[in-house]
């Protein structure tokens, strides 16, 4: 279920120095730098994790924008705006949001064989290869991730991944829930770790109406957000709450 969202804490905390931000910076790996006694975990070249922690961010203060252009009214949810275009229709949601950075990454590298997501209506999958025909432009692809918009959501996507453990958490993981009638997705997009293997972790969603990809803040610790501790249990989030067992993987 959908939970009610604090007015008592802005994204003002970005200057409250509660926390280290390079403001300067434009990517998610070195604008958020990791509390005292933590470092920022180093992923693996090419690979997803890399991908996610190097998404480019909107300057600081950007308020995020819904399909049609309107601003998001509640500021409160977010602390940066990933810099990514989305298309002016009603689509890409939370779990398109999560599907369009699989889908972007393996554009990227190559792997137009492994761009594949399930409809909802029969659980299958539907690949970019066979939507393609042979064109392999980014145009295409961005036809093709509409596509998947329009015929899946968080029950087609929760179905096709796979379970993970809450303290075998990475980068690129999805807490998700099918939800009765909506459900929700929100994407591990950061990492760090500390001497003795306490783990923190960081949060990107899209909500409803289709809205551009935002870095959730921590509601409930001011002092570490945008970061969430990495623990068993409920993982409130500025607009919904999962548990520790949400926690899903691409395989």
């Amino acid at each position: 279920m959908a939970c009610s969202t604090p007015t008592s804490q802005t994204v003002s905390y970005l200057e409250s120095e509660q926390i280290s931000v390079d403001s300067a910076a434009t990517t998610i790996y070195k604008r958020f730098l990791a509390p005292s006694d933590y470092i920022t975990l180093a992923s693996e070249s090419n690979s997803f994790a890399e991908y996610l922690q190097t998404l480019p961010l909107k300057p600081i203060g950007s308020q995020v924008k819904y399909y049609d252009g309107g601003k998001k009214i509640n500021r409160n949810v977010y602390c940066s705006v990933v810099d990514q275009d989305i298309d002016p229709v009603d689509l890409q949601q939370c779990a398109d949001a999560v599907m369009r950075l699989r889908g972007e990454y393996l554009f990227n590298q190559k792997k137009y064989a492994d761009i594949h997501f399930n409809f909802l209506s029969d659980g299958k999958a539907r690949h970019f290869i066979n939507y393609a025909k042979g064109d392999y432009s980014y145009a295409k692809f961005r036809k093709y991730m509409k596509y998947i918009f329009s015929y899946a959501n968080t029950a087609s996507l929760r179905a096709e991944l796979n379970t993970r453990p809450i303290y075998e958490m990475q980068i690129g993981d999805v807490l998700i829930q099918r939800g009765n009638p909506y459900g929700h997705a929100v994407l591990v997009v950061n990492m760090a770790t500390d001497s003795v293997g306490n783990k923190l972790f960081m949060l990107a969603q899209s909500y409803m109406p289709a809205q551009e990809t935002q870095i959730l803040v921590n509601i409930n610790d001011e002092s570490v957000s945008p970061w969430y501790p990495l623990k068993e249990g409920e993982i409130i989030t500025p607009e919904w709450r999962f548990t520790s067992t949400d926690l899903r993987h691409f395989d």
